[in-house]
């Protein structure tokens, strides 16, 4: 019986190695089938794509100058020798034509008034009494009791004191003119961009007391090259950008006649709109609106820049990117200008370029459409040597 125990014992040891022989086999068969299959890759990112798309871009030219007045107006008295009574208007203040700007003490030109408008008075008395004498010698001139000399004298007398008369009026009206002269008035329309004028002070005749930008009109004055003037016509639309960055619409007024010997620029004249934030004297830059090209454009956020050159993703057969360098050209709004480099129907990365390398496994979730801006912002293109 003992015996017999022991045999099935060895027997259910020897089934169990057997067994444990058997499943190390299977593990080790499986581990190196596992081995031997290819791992598989993972994507880098997900990415959307989109396909180059033609369209008209503008076409600008910039350049840089001064904003001025269109023109200035110099102010100053037109008495001499009087004082600076009252001032009326300061810097900055819009004023209308014939707005009193300022006042001079008018005492002495309105005793001079009272003295020519007596001589006139009195003028006018001995040319009355001169008229009378010659009309009386003018009718006993047939009876012959006064000689021809003598009436010849009364008629004389007559015309000498009529031009005596005329004399002493043009002395009254300069001073009137003079008296009128107290108000400084402003020529025109504009807004006061200087002021020297300071009350008490004795002004002389032609000294500037105010300068005015006429009818608040300023314009930029651009450099241009003689090389693009061709391109520049009276009439085109300009966009002035100030230095606080603010947009100023413009249209070309007049181009120069010559060119400076010096710079070989030509000074291109732009009327800036009217109640604009620009400002006279400001150095702004500006672009010319030279009209509209077809062009090949991408999205701005596929086009990845890297040591100075500019490249897009071009998504292979594979779901795979390939990286390609491009040449850019015109930027408007979110739209970028291909140039060279790249075909018409390829298929590129649109949104996440930026995180790929060359030969990147993606994965594409949606084609993304090419965003279409306004050509009303056009982005410059530099003009030669600016």
């Amino acid at each position: 019986m003992k015996t017999l125990n022991m045999k099935n014992w060895q027997k259910a040891t020897l089934g169990i190695a057997v067994a444990a022989v058997l499943a190390g086999a299977v593990l080790a068969a499986k581990a190196a089938e596992d081995k031997k299959a290819p791992a598989v890759a993972k994507p880098a990112l997900t990415v959307t794509v989109v396909t180059p798309q033609r369209t008209e871009l503008a076409s600008t030219l910039v350049a840089t100058g001064n904003i001025a007045a269109w023109q200035e107006a110099l102010i100053g008295a037109e008495v001499n020798g009087l004082k600076l009574n009252d001032v009326r208007a300061n810097v900055g203040d819009v004023v209308k034509k014939g707005q009193v700007l300022a006042t001079f003490a008018a005492e002495t030109i309105d005793a001079d008034l009272a003295q020519s408008r007596a001589s006139v008075a009195e003028a006018e008395a001995s040319l009355a009494e001169a008229q009378s004498n010659a009309d009386r010698a003018r009718t006993l001139e047939a009876s012959g009791a006064l000689s021809t000399q003598q009436i010849n004298q009364y008629v004389t007398a007559a015309k000498t004191a009529e031009a005596r008369l005329a004399a002493v009026r043009a002395v009254a009206r300069a001073s009137q003119v003079r008296l009128a002269n107290t108000q400084l008035l402003a020529p025109d329309d504009g807004t006061i961009s200087a002021r020297t004028a300071t009350v008490g002070a004795v002004v002389q005749g032609g000294q500037e007391l105010f300068r005015m930008v006429r009818k608040n009109r300023l314009e930029w004055r651009a450099e241009v090259t003689s090389s693009e003037l061709s391109r520049i016509q009276p009439g085109q639309k300009v966009m002035v950008v100030t230095p606080a960055g603010a947009n100023v619409p413009g249209r070309v007024r007049v181009i120069a006649p010559t060119v400076d010997p010096q710079t070989r620029n030509v000074q291109v004249y732009v009327d800036l709109q009217a109640g604009a934030t620009a400002r006279a004297g400001m150095f702004a830059r500006g672009e010319f609106e030279l009209g509209k090209s077809p062009a090949l454009t991408v999205p701005q956020p596929s086009v990845v820049v890297r040591d100075g050159s500019s490249f897009v993703f071009v998504l292979k057969s594979d779901n795979r990117v390939q990286q390609q360098k491009i040449v850019v050209g015109r930027r408007v709004g979110e739209q970028v200008e291909v140039t060279g480099g790249l075909q018409a129907e390829a298929t590129i990365v649109a949104q996440g370029a930026g995180f790929l390398n060359d030969g990147d496994l993606v994965k594409v979730t949606s084609r993304s459409p090419i965003p279409v801006s306004a050509p009303s912002a056009p982005a410059p293109t530099p003009a030669p040597g600016k």
